[in-house]
């Protein structure tokens, strides 16, 4: 397991080869969020959001946007990983299974490899492989992603001004 973030987030030299993290939230998908995300990006495929359309397919009912769901498994393991990091990158996106309104899907993260950076100095690259699965455990995507995540005393602090007691 890898070791325990602090609100702070990780930084490079915060992860080992090997590493698992069991991120700690889920979400439950809501028909809101995939009909918003749908209008969002501008996908017209009825099957997110015409439920009598849904109905006559395979599943019979509406399928969360696949792009949501890559979004919302990301975004679950950015406390664990990408807190001090920019993301270069997802590649092998898998969707073996429908996420439908109502399922909470969860996520988990291995460390798969990591680097110094040879033109930053300041950072390093960690490549990470991220699952994400339903109220079921059964796996609704998978992927491998690439961040740009900075060493320890060269992130940028936060911008959180400090709390004034004058009024």
């Amino acid at each position: 397991m890898g070791s325990q973030a602090s609100n702070e987030g990780r930084y490079f030299e915060d992860f080992a080869v090997g590493d698992l993290f069991e991120h700690r939230l889920g979400r439950t998908v809501l028909a809101a969020d995939n009909v918003w995300f749908t209008l969002l990006t501008v996908n017209p495929n009825p099957i997110h959001f015409d439920a009598h359309y849904a109905s006559r397919t395979e599943w019979g009912r509406p399928l969360v946007d696949s792009t949501f769901t890559l979004a919302l498994v990301t975004g679950l393991s950015v406390a664990d990983i990408s807190q001090n990091a920019v993301n270069l990158g997802w590649d092998e996106v898998r969707l073996p299974a429908p996420v439908f309104e109502g399922d909470t899907i969860y996520a988990q993260s291995e460390v798969l490899n990591l680097r110094r950076s040879k033109s930053r100095p300041h950072q390093g690259i960690v490549s990470v492989r991220t699952v994400g699965f339903n109220q079921d455990g059964v796996v609704v995507i998978e992927f491998k992603r690439t961040l740009l995540v900075y060493r320890r005393g060269h992130g940028p602090r936060p911008a959180r001004p400090p709390l004034r007691k004058d009024g």
